[in-house]
């Protein structure tokens, strides 16, 4: 990939991956205050500046160095994980699922406002390349981060999902695996087992369910 097609790769993908970090984490936060935890908005993780959400390893060095070590072939990341203290929660068990889910939900909400822009963009006629690759983007950003955060592993959201509606032996045994999730997730995802098991019928499901939702704004445009 030459300098100019980089380029207009990452002008692409910038504001769709800048928007799903956002929000994602700004969810978490939000979600946390209303159910007990103000933790995120006494450090101000409420926010929709960016900068906030950034890390500097895992937002940007990470992905790109993955980016040119495999030639584009596989690229991983994460944000700054927004504090939460589940033990302020009001029912701690049961609200960290919500806390837990608020992520991966805005990157659902996200990704189908993306399909609509693309859908209205088509329909009114604008054939510009660029904003209709933008909204694609967009949507496979979001269904990305959305599957990817489900899965059940933690520390990932899909992890904390399944701690909170497990039994409470279950859940104990299950929270141990946290500080070796990551690395077990980087290497699931490098075997391209992730991807298989998960994210692809995840992915497809989400899509179809998008589209769906989006036939009356099909039909009208």
């Amino acid at each position: 990939m030459d300098f100019n097609e980089l380029l207009q790769t990452v002008l692409t993908f910038a504001l769709p991956v800048i928007f799903s970090i956002t929000l994602h984490e700004a969810a978490h936060g939000y979600a946390a205050k209303y159910f007990g935890d103000n933790t995120a908005q006494m450090l101000g993780r409420i926010t929709l500046n960016p900068i906030k959400h950034i890390d500097p390893i895992g937002t940007i060095a990470m992905p790109l160095i993955l980016y040119f070590a495999t030639s584009g072939a596989f690229v991983f990341g994460y944000a700054k994980p927004v504090p939460v203290r589940f033990g302020a929660l009001n029912n701690p068990k049961r609200d960290m699922i919500w806390v837990a889910f608020a992520g991966p939900f805005s990157n659902l909400v996200q990704a189908f406002l993306w399909l609509c822009l693309m859908i209205i963009l088509k329909g009114i006629g604008i054939e510009e390349e660029f904003f209709l690759k933008m909204a694609s983007a967009g949507v496979m950003v979001n269904l990305v981060m959305f599957a990817l955060n489900l899965f059940p592993l933690p520390p990932l959201d899909g992890g904390r999902i399944l701690i909170g509606l497990l039994p409470m032996n279950l859940a104990v045994a299950l929270s141990k695996v946290e500080p070796w999730g990551f690395f077990i997730i980087i290497a699931l995802l490098y075997l391209n087992i992730v991807d298989k098991i998960w994210m692809t019928p995840v992915m497809q499901a989400s899509w179809s369910f998008l589209q769906l939702l989006a036939t009356p704004l099909q039909i009208i445009f």
